[in-house]
C-alpha cells in the first residue's frame, strides 16, 4: 500500500507548529523502496528550508554504526565480545578491581557494565578516547557489573572505539569511514563536526515556550568524547542505508558485506531486559533497543543532541524501516503520530499506547522513599496523602536559560508495583515513565527513567 505522502506532509506542517520544531526529514524504506520528503526549515535565523540532503545530527544513534563496525572485528576474529576489555587494553583500570578485570564488550554494549561516567575533560584531540580510558581508572560503580541496565551516554562506547583503534591501527574517525560510511558509499555522512558539509547542515534548536517559538541551540555539536556514542552526522537516506544492513541480513543496498549473517543475528537477538519496558522497550540488544508493538518485535535507535533529534526503527516481519530526522525536539508524542500515519498506510504495526496507571496497586510507600541520583542528576521521591511525588532537581544554570525552576514535582502514578508514569503540567513536556526496583534490601535500591539508572542515595 503506497504512503499518502501529501497527507503525511501536511500532517507533519501542522505539528512542526504545534511543537515548535523548525523541521523534520522522513524516510521509510519498504521492501526495498525508499521514500522520502522534507517539511521545514534548517535553520530559523536564515529560512533555508530543510530538504533530504540536508545533515542532522544523530546523537546515540551513532551507537548503533559503532556496534556494526565492532562486530566486523568479531567477525574478523580479532575481538571477542564476551572476553575481558583488558584482552587488548591491558592498562585498563577502574574503581573495583573485579570490574576492571572481568567487564567485557558485550557488558559495554548492553550499558551494563555500572562503570560512572567519570573521565574528566580529556579534551578534543586524536587521543581523546585514550585518554578516557587512562581518566577511569578511579572511576566507582553505578551498580554492580551485569546487576541492570544503566545507559552509558559516552564512556562505554568510547572504550569500545579505544578498543578498535588498537585493533586497527587507525583513529576511530578514520575507522567509521574505512569500514562503514565509504563501503556503504554515503555521501552525507560523517562522525566529526569538522568533516560536516554545513553549507547542509541543519542548525538545532531549543524552545522555552511556544510563544517565544524555536531558537538556535547555544551549543553546536557534542563534544568528540562523545564521538563514538553521539557525533555520527548524516542524512535521511544514509540512516536508511544503514537500516538496510539489518534487515538484508548484513548486506548493503549495493550489494557489499558489511557484517556477516550471524553478526547481524547476534547483534539484534542478543539482549538484556530493561528494567522500565515502557517507553522504549523491553530489552536493549547490541546497539538496538528492542520493542514489542503489539506482538511484533521491531528494533529501535535513537538519538539527541542538543537541539536535535533522529529516531529509526526497523521493522523485519514488515521488511520496513522508518526514520526521521529533526533540528528540535525530542517530543514522544511527536515522533509517535507522524510514525503512527505512515505505519497505517503500510498497514504495519503501530506504536502501542503508554499502559494505563492501576489505582488499585498497593504500594508499601516508605520502601521507595529517598533520594535517587548520579553527578548532576537528583531525584527525591516522597509520599503525601497516600500517593508518591517525585522531584527532579536542575541545575540552576539550565534550568534559568530554559525558563523553569530548579526543582521540578511530579506525581508517579502507578502501573505495577515497580512502574510509574510521571505525567507533566508542561505543554513542552510529555508523559515520561519510570521504574523504581530491586528491594532486596528492603526499600527501593534504583530508580530507571530515560534508560538512565540513578541508585539510592538515601
Amino acid at each position: 500500500m503506497p504512503i499518502d505522502t501529501r497527507r503525511v506532509r501536511a500532517r507533519i506542517h501542522e505539528l512542526l507548529a504545534e511543537y515548535g520544531i523548525p523541521s523534520a526529514v522522513v524516510g521509510v524504506l519498504h521492501e526495498g523502496e525508499v521514500t522520502d520528503f522534507a517539511v521545514g526549515v534548517a535553520d530559523v535565523s536564515t529560512g533555508e528550508p530543510a530538504t533530504t540532503d540536508t545533515i542532522y545530527q544523530c546523537g546515540s544513534m551513532t551507537k548503533t554504526w559503532t556496534a556494526l563496525a565492532l562486530m566486523q572485528l568479531v567477525d574478523e576474529g580479532k575481538v571477542g565480545l564476551d572476553e575481558p576489555v583488558r584482552t587488548h587494553l591491558p592498562e585498563f583500570r577502574v574503581a573495583d578491581p573485579e570490574v576492571g578485570a572481568k567487564v567485557t564488550p558485550r557488558h559495554l554494549l548492553y550499558h551494563t557494565s555500572g562503570i560512572e561516567e567519570d573521565f574528566g575533560d580529556p579534551g578534543e584531540d586524536d587521543d581523546v578516547y585514550e585518554r578516557m580510558v587512562a581518566d577511569i581508572a578511579d572511576a566507582p560503580q553505578v551498580h554492580p557489573l551485569g546487576h541492570t541496565h544503566g545507559y552509558s551516554a559516552a564512556l562505554g562506547y568510547a572504550i569500545l572505539a579505544r578498543i578498535m583503534e588498537v585493533l586497527d591501527g587507525k583513529r576511530w574517525d578514520t575507522i567509521m569511514k574505512d569500514r562503514l560510511f565509504d563501503p556503504l558509499g554515503l555521501t552525507g555522512t560523517t562522525s566529526c563536526r569538522t568533516q560536516v558539509d554545513h553549507r547542509r547542515a541543519a542548525t538545532g534548536h531549543l524552545i522555552r515556550s511556544l510563544d517565544e517559538g524555536p531558537i538556535v541551540t547555544p551549543v553546536d555539536y557534542l563534544p568528540r568524547c562523545f564521538g563514538p556514542g553521539g557525533n555520527v552526522n548524516s542524512t535521511i537516506r544514509d540512516v536508511l542505508t544503514m537500516a538496510h544492513i539489518f534487515l538484508d541480513a548484513g548486506k548493503a543496498p549495493n550489494g557489499t558485506r558489511i557484517v556477516s549473517a550471524a553478526g547481524i543475528q547476534e547483534i539484534m537477538h542478543s539482549r538484556v531486559p530493561l528494567p522500565d519496558p515502557y517507553m522504549f522497550g523491553p530489552a536493549w540488544a547490541l546497539g538496538l533497543i528492542v520493542c514489542d508493538w503489539h506482538g511484533e518485535t521491531v528494533y529501535a535507535t535513537d538519538g539527541s543532541t542538543i537541539g536535535q533529534n533522529a529516531r529509526l526503527r526497523i521493522l523485519p516481519d514488515s521488511n520496513t524501516a522508518i526514520a526521521m530526522l529533526t533540528n528540535g525536539g525530542p517530543r514522544e508524542t511527536f515522533y509517535k503520530t507522524v510514525f503512527n500515519e505512515i505505519l497505517t498506510d503500510l498497514d504495519a504495526a503501530t506504536i502501542p499506547d503508554l499502559p494505563r496507571p492501576d489505582r488499585p496497586v498497593d504500594l508499601d510507600l516508605p520502601k521507595y522513599e529517598g533520594v535517587y541520583g548520579r553527578p548532576g542528576t537528583r531525584y527525591e521521591v516522597a509520599a503525601e496523602g497516600g500517593n508518591l511525588y517525585l522531584t527532579l532537581a536542575l541545575d540552576p544554570v539550565q534550568a534559568q536559560f530554559l525558563g523553569k525552576p530548579d526543582r521540578i514535582r511530579y506525581e508517579l502514578l502507578p502501573v505495577s508495583h515497580t512502574h510509574f508514569l510521571m505525567p507533566s503540567n508542561d505543554p513542552l513536556e510529555d508523559t515520561q515513565t519510570v521504574a523504581i526496583y530491586d528491594f532486596t534490601h528492603g526499600c527501593a535500591q534504583y530508580l530507571h527513567t530515560n534508560c538512565r539508572v540513578n541508585p539510592r542515595l538515601g
